[in-house]
This record gives C-alpha cells, sequence and structure tokens, in this order.
C-alpha cells in the first residue's frame, strides 16, 4: 500500500486550511482590530506578537500547501499546469493557488517586515509597503474563492460538472 499520496492529501488540506485561514484572519480580523487598536493606542501588542508570529506560520504554510499540491499531482503536473482538459479544473486551482504563494511571498511578506520594523524603513516607506501588503492579501482573498472552489471540482469533478 501507498502512503505517500495519502500523506500528502493531509498535509496538502491541514497546511490549507492554515493558510487560508490567516489569510481569512489577517483581512476579516487583525486589518479592523490594528485600526482600532491604533485609536487607543494598544496596537503595538499585535504588531510586536501575534503579527510576527502569525506571517511565520501563513508564509510557511503556504509553501507546504503549495509542495505537497505538486506532490498530489505527481505525473499530472505538466497536464494540469497547461490546462490540458483532462486536469483543466485542478490546473486553474493550481495556478490560483500558485499566484496566491507568489504574492505571499513576493509582496507581502517582504513588505510586512517594513510594515513591522523588522526591515529597517522610512515612515513613507512603511506606509507604501502597508498598501501593498494590505491590496496583495486582500487579491489573495479574492482569489481563494475561485481557487477553493477549483480545487473541489478537480478533486471531485462529477459533483461540479467537469
Amino acid at each position: 500500500m501507498d502512503y505517500v499520496p495519502g500523506i500528502m492529501r493531509w498535509l496538502h488540506l491541514m497546511a490549507g486550511v492554515m493558510w487560508i485561514g490567516l489569510l481569512y484572519y489577517f483581512n476579516f480580523v487583525q486589518v479592523a482590530a490594528l485600526k482600532a487598536a491604533a485609536s487607543d493606542n494598544t496596537a503595538s501588542g499585535i504588531t510586536k506578537h501575534v503579527a510576527p508570529r502569525a506571517l511565520f506560520y501563513f508564509r510557511w504554510s503556504a509553501l507546504v500547501t503549495w509542495l505537497a499540491g505538486v506532490g498530489l499531482l505527481g505525473p499530472n503536473f505538466i497536464a494540469a499546469f497547461t490546462l490540458q482538459p483532462s486536469h483543466a479544473a485542478i490546473g486553474v486551482g493550481a495556478w490560483l493557488g500558485t499566484i496566491m504563494l507568489l504574492n505571499v511571498w513576493g509582496l507581502i511578506w517582504p513588505n510586512q517586515k517594513k510594515v513591522l520594523g523588522l526591515k529597517p524603513a522610512t515612515d513613507e516607506q512603511k506606509n507604501k509597503a502597508r498598501r501593498i501588503a494590505f491590496l496583495a492579501s486582500r487579491t489573495n482573498t479574492m482569489l481563494s474563492i475561485p481557487m477553493l472552489f477549483f480545487m473541489a471540482a478537480g478533486a471531485h469533478p462529477a459533483i461540479y460538472g467537469f
């Protein structure tokens, strides 16, 4: 019995739940909480203790999710990423997940390091970084909806009409 596909599926699922859960936490909870905390000068607790830890799990769960997804695709990786008809649904989901991963590592994390003071930046650079990270995170939130749909459709094509 081959345990690797089962392990990869659970790893993909569990890391994906963490990734998307943290994405939704940032967008639906932390953004509003930071705005409220800034008004009463309590934001430093969030930015010093919560945000760096959450971003650590966020970025690494994104990478683990993507790598486990690649492992699940295995020999079908090329068919999925070239959107061959037999793997088009999962391929669209995989592409959306790839774009989201690139946003995490290429836009969100580098800019959050400036915002949180983990990387030196002027106030102007922090404001620009805050806006870029915010927009990339909101983009990922919007992309997560069709990504989840196509991932489910790729795994259960008959239910979704594929």
